[in-house]
């Protein structure tokens, strides 16, 4: 279906686009670029695709002066930079082979052919320089009635991209609406044995997007409900997650990966390849150390303070409040202002008051200033320089 649209009037800034189009007239807006202007909600990259050869495309950009980026030639992308503002450009493509990882694609100029080869119909539909929509899969209308569906065969579409079981669930939290598409549930469901073959880093990076978007509680549910959230994580579970929602905690998407699977939270750097700050994070919170209670003295929150940085402190609370069942939520509120409200405290001695007594550098130096330390923690944090001092110099 093709028809005017009245959706680049909708564009607060036009100018590089209509550069572009005066070099490659054939050229039409693709994929989120328009769904998103269908949506009315904000458009953050301007995709094209075009019918020409990557070669051709990039030769005539460079020949009206538009600096180019050879980004993908081998997928037919090069991206045209005008004004420091991106414009990834991609020839029209059919897929020749699919591994589930990976397509062997070649060029076409057949505009249904390349829109065949998208995942869902609402990502499908295309925009020309004259704000004609085309729409061969119905997009538009599933978008209007908030329904996410795969374009074509949901099971072959998977098989193409294993990534695409993920995907699906990510789009219907944000653009779909009640319960997922039949069809695309049971495919998902069909196709398990596929995730296996994905990188743990494409996993990870699907999954955080997915934690992080609208409606987690019924997406989690519902890729439970077709066993995908059982193969992706170890011993999830769903109801600590809720928890955790239920509490108004921040939207960290790492904290709510490590609630809805604490008891085998060790086995996530790993099992979806974390960078090493966030391994360390999930090993902080696994560890329960220091102690940490919502009836803490203001003593022993100077000690948590001086033991760990305010933020992790701040997590673990939120942990505690959607573990410990039962405390109300102003406890856990008011054990958060305390904490925020005390003054970072820090031991007030350094090697330099070590040397300044008459400590010489080595294990003597660090066992002066432990001892000194573990005092000054002793006494709530309080203890100046000079108190310090002077307990170590009593107490030799």
């Amino acid at each position: 279906m093709t028809q005017s649209s009245g959706l680049l009037e909708r564009l607060p800034d036009r100018k590089g686009l209509d550069r572009i189009w005066s070099v490659l007239p054939e050229a039409r807006l693709v994929g989120g670029s328009v769904r998103d202007l269908l949506a009315g909600v904000p458009v953050h990259d301007l995709d094209l695709a075009n019918p020409e050869p990557p070669e051709e495309v990039q030769r005539r950009l460079e020949g009206a002066g538009i600096r180019v980026i050879p980004t993908g030639l081998s997928h037919g992308t090069v991206t045209a930079v005008l004004d420091s503002v991106p414009y990834e450009i991609t020839t029209l493509r059919r897929d020749e082979e699919t591994d589930g990882r990976h397509a062997v694609v070649v060029w076409t100029q057949d505009w249904t052919e390349d829109a065949a080869r998208r995942d869902f119909t609402i990502n499908a539909m295309s925009l020309d320089r004259h704000d004609r929509l085309h729409d061969y899969f119905g997009g538009q209308e599933d978008l209007k009635s908030r329904q996410v569906r795969f374009v074509g065969d949901a099971s072959r579409r998977i098989a193409e991209d294993a990534l695409r079981a993920l995907r699906f669930f990510r789009f219907d939290a944000r653009y779909g609406s009640g319960r997922p598409d039949t069809a695309a549930c049971e495919a998902v469901s069909e196709q398990l044995g596929l995730i296996g073959t994905l990188s743990a880093e494409r996993v990870a990076s699907e999954l955080f997007r997915i934690l992080l978007g609208p409606r987690l509680a019924e997406t989690i549910a519902a890729m439970e409900a077709v066993g995908l959230l059982q193969v992706i994580l170890p011993d999830p579970d769903p109801a600590a997650l809720n928890r955790l929602l239920n509490c108004g905690a921040p939207e960290n998407p790492l904290l709510r990966l490590f609630v809805l699977c604490q008891e085998s939270s060790r086995e996530l750097p790993g099992r979806l390849k974390l960078s090493n700050a966030d391994a360390a994070r999930i090993d902080v919170w696994a560890s329960g150390r220091p102690i940490l209670s919502p009836h803490m003295s203001d003593d022993d929150l100077r000690r948590l303070r001086a033991e760990q940085e305010l933020d992790q402190s701040l997590e673990r609370s939120w942990l505690h409040q959607a573990c410990l069942v039962g405390k109300p939520d102003s406890i856990w509120d008011g054990f958060r202002s305390r904490l925020q409200a005390l003054p970072q405290p820090y031991f007030p001695l350094s090697g330099k008051d070590a040397l300044a007594h008459g400590v010489p550098p080595g294990p003597g130096m660090g066992q002066w200033l432990k001892k000194g330390r573990d005092w000054w923690m002793a006494q709530g944090c309080l203890p100046d320089r000079a108190q310090c001092l002077a307990y170590l110099l009593a107490h030799p």
